[in-house]
């Protein structure tokens, strides 16, 4: 091994509390940043871009990766409590200010009873109170009805209630099979589109070099060509007649197949080149159920499914084969085809289908084919986002994406009391505990409602929780003590419970190191 290497990094090396201080105080510019907006009465940010344009946002996960710090130790700090935001909003679609002041709050409560206890206990002590905080979210979730739904997309997004009635509209439209997205409007109008379309669930980006939206995370093809094939593509000449063709004629190609790291690569540097508009994705899943989707998307484009165990010969595939659809977007969890649907054609499919879901006893399979059947009769909802200035639009199009997220989460798994109200109410189920793992999380599951009174200048009420049914809030809009659910101050309790899992993982992460090796800047 060589360690005489000129060309690697020099490295600073930071100790104990020396680094443990620098770590913290990263924490708590991002999280002093990131807070500011939390709560209808949350606070916008400006911040530069990589241009130096001025950029207008009240969205959380967009100041978050805004920051980065001078002090390659502070930094570091801010972005391990990126990570916590960044994964909530990967699984939830919403809550990075509420995960990042959850964070700071158990690391700013931690270091405050740093040696009352071995760090094994101060951890196990969290994680019995947060499985506790966990299981009382769940005992108090309420299912999202349509006014409730309305007032979910009307919070997340930061209160419009012109952006939120839009999009509850939107969901009301498509039905609970359909599917709702986000695009540009070419004029100042903010208006919906529904058209038919198929949501490919677990169909993500698979490399950043596919994606054609950089800053929103997406691949979006225009009329693409679409493959299907059931078989691993183990060689690039497999497809090659096709790539040919799509190639002459200046299209874009969707490929649904399996493929193995030669033309997978092979394919990536064409797209990098410019050679080739093409986007790759895998259906999850694997034998019969996976061969039905395979299919069923197969008759909503138009194409025909290649498959070896069925005879087809891999090597002679033409371009015949190829379906079509009016537009594919890619993001971090699935993909969305916009298509023509045509009625007559897929009426014997779903009544197959139906048929299926009578007959089939077995759960695992009768959701499956309950799956399918939504795939086969949902519809596309499209928010067209307008504004006056592309700064406008930008900071429209951030909020509309999280509560388009918050909003499906609602419907798919319930709310709970919003503006903070549900983890302070579990607060009372951690208040038995004496430990310092449980006292660390029992003051950290309060932080959240705390800024919300913060920011809207009432911190001094927090006193008057004491006083309160269980669910009863301030609602900051006007400085009333109201019952939060039938108020419609709610949050999707998947992005409240995605926010303290998060939170919990990375702030117990922080508190093992007890050394940071950072590079030296120039």
């Amino acid at each position: 091994m060589n360690f005489n290497n000129t060309n690697s990094i020099v490295k600073d090396l930071t100790f104990k509390k020396k680094a443990k201080s620098k770590i913290m105080k990263g924490v708590d510019k991002l999280a002093k940043a990131v807070g500011s907006t939390l709560g209808a009465s949350g606070k916008c940010v400006i911040y530069e871009d990589t241009m130096g344009r001025p950029v207008i946002t009240k969205d959380g996960v967009t100041v978050a990766e805004s920051v980065v710090l001078m002090d390659p130790v502070e930094n570091i700090g801010a972005t391990l409590i990126k990570e916590a935001a960044s994964k909530t909003v990967e699984e939830a679609g919403d809550g990075t200010t509420t995960a990042t002041i959850l964070a700071h709050s158990i690391l700013t409560n931690y270091y405050q009873y740093d040696g009352w206890e071995s760090l094994r206990n101060i951890k196990k002590g969290i994680d019995y109170s947060t499985e506790k905080v966990l299981e009382y979210l769940e005992k108090i979730k309420k299912p999202a009805d349509d006014e409730l739904i309305k007032h979910v997309a009307k919070i997340s997004c930061n209160n419009d209630s012109q952006l939120g009635n839009l999009i509850a509209e939107a969901y009301e439209k498509v039905g609970k099979n359909g599917v709702v997205l986000m695009e540009g409007s070419e004029d100042e109008n903010t208006h919906i589109e529904i058209v038919d379309g198929v949501e490919l669930h677990g169909c993500k980006i698979k490399s950043p070099h596919l994606l054609t939206d950089k800053d929103n995370h997406k691949s979006v093809l225009e009329e693409p060509y679409v493959l299907i094939v059931d078989s691993p593509i183990e060689n690039i000449r497999k497809i090659q007649t096709i790539l040919e063709y799509i190639i002459k004629g200046g299209k874009s190609l969707l490929i649904i197949a399996e493929l193995e790291q030669q033309p997978f690569a092979t394919l990536l540097m064409n797209k990098v080149k410019g050679n080739i508009k093409v986007n790759i994705v895998d259906l999850p899943g694997f034998g019969p159920s996976k061969r039905d989707t395979l299919e069923d998307i197969a008759l909503m484009t138009g194409a025909k499914v290649i498959s070896e165990e069925l005879g087809d010969d891999m090597d002679m595939i033409d371009p015949k084969v190829l379906g079509r659809a009016k537009k594919s977007v890619t993001d971090k969890r699935s993909t969305i085809l916009t298509v023509d649907k045509d009625p007559k054609i897929l009426k014997d499919r779903i009544k197959a289908v139906e048929k299926k879901i009578k007959e089939t006893k077995d759960k695992y399979w009768k959701g499956l084919h309950q799956k399918r059947l939504a795939m086969l009769s949902g519809l596309v909802g499209i928010i067209k986002v307008g504004a006056y200035s592309q700064v406008e639009r930008k900071e429209k199009m951030d909020r509309v994406e999280d509560a388009l997220y918050a909003t499906k989460a609602a419907i798919e798994e319930g709310v709970v009391p919003g503006g903070g109200i549900a983890l302070l109410n579990a607060a009372n189920i951690v208040e038995n505990h004496e430990g310092a793992g449980e006292l660390i999380l029992l003051q950290a599951i309060q932080a959240p409602f705390q800024k919300v009174l913060d920011n809207a200048n009432m911190i001094e009420r927090v006193d008057w929780a004491g006083e309160w049914e269980e669910g009863e809030g301030i609602d900051v809009t006007c400085g009333c003590v109201k019952n939060m659910v039938d108020a419609g101050i709610v949050d999707p309790i998947l992005v409240t419970k995605s926010a303290l899992k998060y939170a919990v993982s990375v702030a117990k992460t922080i508190m093992s190191a007890d050394c940071v090796i950072s590079n030296i800047r120039e």
